[in-house]
């Protein structure tokens, strides 16, 4: 079950982005200049982008570079920043930062929120680490680490009342604070994120950003998102 302070919106996103990929597969081989030329529909352009550049494996994706859209995610824990952050090619990112903006770790403190408004735990269940070990997270355990949370943002608010420094005073808090960005793909990119991202074996957290990404994808973009969910969604591709 996907954490319900997790969310993802499109803050802008190229028009008609199929077009736009077929206009730039089409200038590959057509011998006049596609300024002048009138792209098919967008779903047509999109049937014929999965066609002519992604059927049978041949992975040309080139052309899908040209098209970007701009993501806000939201109320995630730091470890996903951390890790989507590896990728950068196609890919930008800007992060809210802690040293700027510690005033909800204060408001958690003072109990003027609640304390996973601003860190994250995981669910009680039963989890599996990367070596296939189970273990369960329990109700006492999780209670545990919400109260330590607390504490640790209660000695964050007791450094700054003591003239500490943003950046000194973050010293103790929990590592999986919720941390808003923004990020930019281009649809080639975006698929590369995915690829990488959704498989079984990826952390959970970043499993979720990858299925809250996937209808906004496919609402943009639908005849190539239709293909990729069809044939590489979660299977471990080799990323294109």
């Amino acid at each position: 079950m996907i954490d319900r302070r997790f969310y993802v919106k499109v803050l802008n996103a190229s028009f008609e982005p199929q077009r736009l990929v077929w206009l730039a597969m089409h200038q590959d081989y057509f011998e006049g200049a596609v300024a002048d030329v009138e792209a098919p529909p967008e779903n047509v352009a999109g049937e014929l982008i999965v066609k002519h550049l992604l059927a049978g494996g041949r992975g040309h994706y080139g052309p899908l570079e040209h098209p970007s859209i701009t993501l806000a995610v939201s109320g995630f824990p730091h470890c996903v920043m951390q890790q989507a952050r590896t990728h950068r090619v196609g890919i930008s990112f800007d992060v809210q930062s802690m040293r700027y903006t510690g005033q909800r770790i204060l408001r958690a403190a003072n109990g003027d929120i609640d304390i996973e408004d601003v860190f994250y735990f995981r669910g009680v269940g039963e989890y599996t680490d990367r070596k296939g070990n189970k273990y369960a997270y329990g109700k006492e355990c999780r209670a545990i680490d919400v109260d330590t949370a607390r504490k640790l943002a209660q000695l964050y608010a007791c450094k700054m009342q003591f003239g500490f420094s943003e950046e000194h005073a973050r010293a103790m808090i929990p590592f999986d604070f919720r941390q808003n960005f923004v990020v930019s793909f281009n649809l080639r990119s975006a698929l590369h994120f995915l690829d990488l991202r959704s498989k079984l074996d990826a952390q959970a957290e970043i499993v979720d950003l990858c299925n809250l990404m996937v209808p906004l994808l496919q609402d943009w973009a639908p005849e190539v998102m239709n293909d990729y969910i069809c044939k590489r969604l979660g299977k471990a591709r080799l990323a294109p």
